[in-house]
């Protein structure tokens, strides 16, 4: 038998090795443990419970899941001479930074909704193989858009047949989740009106689903997230200024409300940096007040949240302060944290393997400074270490 498949059988029939970690406390996503050790064997969780025998001693944090950041786009690099560029390959390798970044806020799992030339995918797929260091990555590739009058581009739809054939494309391209831009608004620009109809998106919704995809749909105004609602995608985005009745059928069909307040916030604080006048900023301060006003009512007629950043540019190392706008909005810390965990593994259809510290789970955890459940702050701010699949990828404990 050859050396190497020898040798590869031998690493195969290696048990794993286990390792103990004792936190202050433990919040597994669904209760708190005191004084509590968490056991990892490989990549998953093997143990919660009484500290025994030896541990790694982190008891001065609090373990928490490693969080879900539901609305991303890590290949969006502020470097515009290679990010328009075509070159793939050197978008993926300048990504690697906002990969890094990412990881320090104690988000081991992102959602990546839209990128050019399939980096997405790429980027996800190093990850995987561990040639790069990142978040786990569920990815879309290009998003769908109608033509704009300029030349159209591979998510380009007008029309249902169209809609049903790009959706394909992103699907057999390798794509784990679809997603639509529904209205217009991005960057400093906070209009939001419609552009795919109701039977435009119901055909994507039905063409993901039928290949086993979620769909997401991005809608600033209200028109669209009510025909996004009604079609049934899975997740909607940004949308703001929503009636009632929208807001009631989201709770009705459990439809997830990611509403990304803080990527304008970020705009707001850098418009200079990103090129935006300074009479941007009063329309970008105006709808995040729109923004959460929305999510304020959402939030109290009981729809479900994920948090999502919408994180672009040099935003990313700030991907959790959403958490803070939730806050704002009626939550509790620890509903705030749900989102950013329970919630999120549930929107990506991994709720038995992400989004909490249970056993058999993935050994994602963030150990923060203080008690998350009294003080969002401390989620957002104090993490201080970081384990994904077993991994520690963030060490700032010394």
């Amino acid at each position: 038998m050859p050396l190497r498949l020898l040798a590869l059988l031998a690493l195969i029939s290696t048990p794993a090795f286990a390792a103990s970690y004792h936190f202050a406390a433990v919040w597994d996503g669904a209760k708190t443990w005191k004084d509590a050790c968490v056991t990892v064997e490989g990549d998953r969780i093997r143990d919660v419970g009484t500290c025994s025998g030896d541990s790694v001693d982190l008891s001065r944090y609090t373990a928490i899941p490693g969080m879900i950041d539901a609305h991303t786009h890590m290949t969006y690099i502020l470097d515009n001479n290679v990010s328009q560029s075509g070159r793939s390959a050197a978008v993926v390798f300048l990504s690697q930074e906002n990969a890094r970044k990412t990881l320090e806020t104690g988000v081991t799992t992102v959602r990546n909704l839209g990128a050019a030339d399939y980096a997405d995918i790429a980027m996800r797929d190093l990850i995987n193989n561990g040639l790069m260091v990142g978040p786990r990555m569920f990815v879309s590739g290009y998003g769908l858009t109608i033509s704009r009058g300029r030349n159209p581009g591979p998510g380009t739809a007008d029309g249902v047949a169209e809609v049903l054939r790009v959706v394909r494309q992103q699907a057999g391209a390798g794509a784990d989740v679809i997603k639509m831009y529904g209205s217009t608004g991005s960057g400093r620009d906070v209009t939001g009106f419609q552009t795919f109809t109701f039977e435009e998106m119901k055909a994507a919704v039905d063409a993901a689903h039928a290949l086993g995809k979620r769909i997401a749909i991005h809608s600033y105004g209200p028109t669209g997230a009510r025909d996004a609602v009604r079609a049934g995608t899975d997740s909607l985005e940004h949308a703001t200024d929503m009636d009632d009745e929208t807001i009631a059928e989201m709770a009705r069909r459990k439809t997830f409300y990611v509403p990304t307040i803080d990527h304008n916030r970020y705009y707001a604080d850098n418009f200079k940096k990103l090129g935006y006048p300074p009479a941007a900023v009063d329309d970008l301060n105006g709808f995040i007040q729109r923004n959460l006003e929305t999510a304020r009512k959402a939030f109290h007629a009981g729809v479900k949240f994920a948090m999502g950043s919408d994180a672009v540019y040099t935003m990313f190392g700030e991907n959790t302060r959403e958490l803070g706008w939730f806050v704002k909005a009626g939550m509790t810390p620890e509903q705030a944290l749900r989102t950013a965990t329970v919630n999120g593994a549930e929107l990506l259809g991994m709720e038995k393997s992400l989004g909490a510290i249970q056993p058999d789970f993935f050994a994602d955890i963030a150990a923060v400074e203080g008690n998350p459940l009294q003080d969002i702050d401390v989620a957002i701010y104090k993490v201080r270490w970081v384990m994904k699949a077993g991994q520690v990828v963030v060490d700032k404990t010394k």
